[in-house]
């Protein structure tokens, strides 16, 4: 994050070195700034942090693609004339162990159609999850953990 802030006080001194206050001028210095702390990210052991922006976008995409097939799922599941679902509540292990990471991935399970995020333990290793059809919860968990768990570890570490 201070990256990004670094960046875009990169791009306004741009704007005031140029005298040109476009938007089309900002974005400019933006990026001219961002090629800038590329090639001197080696210097201070940095990251750079455009990659970490590409990740987060890809965790973005992947909860866009599991929100769309969820809300599919639980619309053919409701509208079927026999509702064969078995609600349940699972435990999901933990992998990621930050309090915004564990946040995170309960908030992402709670916006999917069909799963609730329950509770976390105290100890922050369980969370449980309630899924509308737990008929298969080893599937649900692996979805989870090979989804948007590894990704937010990809996108934050």
């Amino acid at each position: 994050m201070i990256l990004f802030v670094f960046n875009l006080l990169l791009a306004i001194v741009w704007v005031a070195i140029t005298g040109s206050t476009s938007f089309v001028n900002l974005v400019f210095g933006f990026l001219l700034a961002a090629i800038a702390l590329a090639i001197v990210r080696s210097s201070y052991g940095g990251v750079l942090y455009l990659g970490r922006i590409r990740r987060i976008l890809m965790l973005l995409l992947v909860f866009v693609c599991e929100l769309a097939k969820s809300v599919w799922a639980v619309a053919v599941t409701v509208m079927s004339p026999r509702m064969d679902v078995k609600p349940g509540i699972f435990a999901f292990p933990l992998t990621v162990d930050r309090d915004f990471e564990i946040t995170l991935l309960a908030n992402l399970i709670t916006l999917t159609p069909g799963t609730l995020s329950v509770d976390v333990s105290d100890d922050r290793k369980t969370l449980y999850v309630h899924a509308l059809d737990c008929s298969d919860p080893e599937a649900i968990r692996r979805s989870i953990a090979d989804g948007f768990e590894r990704r937010i570890m990809e996108a934050f570490r």
